[in-house]
């Protein structure tokens, strides 16, 4: 077996089709398709049960992909320290963050990143902190931007505070909550909200905010994304409550301050003491020497 061969079941196993794992990898479905069958010949095993309607892992396939992926990254970081020793930074980096990071401006980080490192392949994902979270421990991104309460504590990743900072009612203009300097949870706690899904992470801040206060609120609206949410809260629909760092994001909203808001810490987190040259890079420029 060889590395292309690996490179192919990983994109398959995770487009979970064989035309969009070609695409990615830039080759015609035929070939690719012809070098999986190869494989599972080698092997002995079929890695993906086919249908006309779906592509997914056996139990072969599930059992095969967790080291054809370590073998992947070995290889790439074998290749990236060699760059490395010559004075150039090579390899792939993946970063994930929170749609509200605010923190850092991460747009501008990127830009200068590529500026200095124009050979590194840099990707980002977008996610909630607990899918986050979860990747950079199994490895698959580099590094992430978090947003969680105070006294989170992130296994199995190495992590550094960034910031906090109080949540802020975000209402209509012409929401009667609109004309007042300041708020208590209190105040809010019979209006509707939107929200982000029960469990998550950015949902359970303003949950234990409200606990705590010993009120109870209603979440009329749950929702996976902070753009959908202020389009809601713009019709009307409901308010929400947002990190006061990311409200300048916000136009044609009215932002009012909570007295006794919600508290979030915005976290970087990294999966190895010792990173790979292109991750090392990236989190040097944030002002991060791992492994210190």
């Amino acid at each position: 077996m060889d590395l292309q061969q690996m490179r192919y079941v990983l994109a398959v196993a995770e487009t979970a089709n064989f035309t969009r794992a070609a695409e990615r990898c830039h080759v015609v479905q035929s070939a690719l398709s012809h070098q999986v069958a190869r494989l599972e010949k080698e092997l002995g095993a079929r890695l993906f049960e086919r249908t006309s309607r779906r592509v997914r892992l056996t139990t072969a396939g599930e059992a095969f992909l967790p080291a054809a992926r370590q073998a992947l990254e070995a290889a790439e970081r074998a290749r990236a320290e060699v760059a490395a020793a010559t004075g150039e930074i090579r390899g792939r980096l993946t970063v994930g963050s929170i749609p509200t990071v605010a923190a850092v401006d991460l747009p501008d980080v990127i830009r200068n990143y590529r500026r200095r490192y124009p050979h590194v392949r840099f990707s980002l994902r977008a996610g909630s902190s607990e899918q986050l979270v979860e990747q950079v421990r199994e490895g698959t991104l580099d590094a992430a931007f978090l947003g969680v309460q105070p006294g989170f504590v992130p296994r199995g990743v190495h992590d550094r505070e960034l910031g906090q900072g109080r949540h802020v009612a975000v209402v209509a203009p012409d929401h009667p909550l609109a004309s007042h300097d300041e708020v208590d949870l209190r105040l809010l706690a019979d209006e509707a909200f939107v929200d982000f899904a029960d469990g998550s992470a950015a949902r359970a801040q303003s949950d234990r905010a409200f606990a705590a206060a010993g009120l109870r609120r209603e979440v009329a609206f749950e929702v996976s994304g902070v753009e959908l949410m202020v389009r809601m809260v713009r019709h009307g629909l409901g308010i929400a409550l947002l990190p006061a760092t990311f409200t300048p994001e916000l136009h044609g909203l009215r932002c009012v301050p909570i007295t006794d808001g919600p508290v979030r810490v915005e976290r970087l987190i990294w999966s190895h003491s010792t990173p790979p040259p292109a991750a090392a890079a990236f989190l040097s420029l944030l002002g991060v020497r791992a492994g210190e």
